[in-house]
């Protein structure tokens, strides 16, 4: 028997073994199992784009990275093209895979509300990073890697086009956590190697003696942002579908 929406409440990581009550299906328990073994002895984060995938290649990329959390940090969880990918939708489609499900977009996600958070109509990175409730959002994922491989969520496919990469995981990184990014092909994909990527797209490759790697780096997620990050023009012509 299916159950109703409302019984797929989102979980919190500390939460999940809640998914042991849900009436036991063969493919529910090999998707717990198979979580269980894949999760690595280093607690770490992924992140992903759900992008225009289908479900069966969305599982199936979850599944290949051993991911047993998803945390959305989409600030609008909802999406026109790929309603599979809609909030309650997605938390129950995961629940049946064993895949626990947490909404982290009021802490994380990559629209701001206040003005303050603004530089020149666009979204300021440096700016939302200091915010408390953006902390409070980095302690949650911090906490929930103590016992899960999470997976960090947004719509973009590529990580150096959403602040999934370019906002969160660089500040986890700060953390000392262990971050690499689900791409599209299958592949995981160590943060440090995306921002080697970062800095070749923004042509700050090159060693400068007049300036360290550490001030090259910050130099090109500032510069990578301000074209990728919201902007508040986007509010006249976005797609509403679009998750930020």
């Amino acid at each position: 028997m299916k159950l109703p929406v409302s019984c797929y409440q989102e979980v919190d990581f500390a939460r999940f073994a809640l998914a042991w009550l849900v009436p036991s299906t063969p493919r529910l328990t090999d998707a717990i199992f198979r979580s269980m073994e894949s999760m690595p002895s280093e607690a770490r984060v992924l992140t992903i784009g759900h992008s225009n995938h289908s479900w069966e290649r969305f599982s199936q990329l979850l599944r290949g990275a051993g991911v047993t959390a998803v945390a959305d940090v989409r600030t609008s969880p909802w999406s026109r093209h790929t309603p599979h990918f809609n909030r309650d939708s997605l938390a129950e489609r995961l629940m049946l895979e064993g895949v626990a499900y947490v909404f982290l977009g009021a802490e994380l996600g990559g629209r701001p509300a206040a003005a303050r958070l603004f530089d020149h109509g666009v979204a300021d990175y440096e700016a939302m990073a200091v915010e408390p409730k953006f902390r409070e959002g980095l302690n949650r994922v911090a906490k929930g890697v103590r016992s899960h491989v999470v997976a960090l969520m947004c719509s973009e496919q590529e990580p150096l086009d959403c602040h999934r990469c370019l906002l969160v995981s660089r500040r986890l990184q700060e953390r000392g956590l262990l971050i690499a990014h689900i791409r599209s092909d299958g592949t995981v994909e160590p943060h440090e190697a995306t921002v080697r990527r970062l800095l070749a797209s923004e042509g700050l490759e090159h060693e400068d003696i007049f300036e360290s790697e550490e001030a090259r780096i910050a130099r090109a997620y500032a510069q990578r942002a301000r074209k990728v990050a919201y902007a508040e023009a986007m509010a006249d012509t976005e797609d509403p579908s679009v998750a930020v």
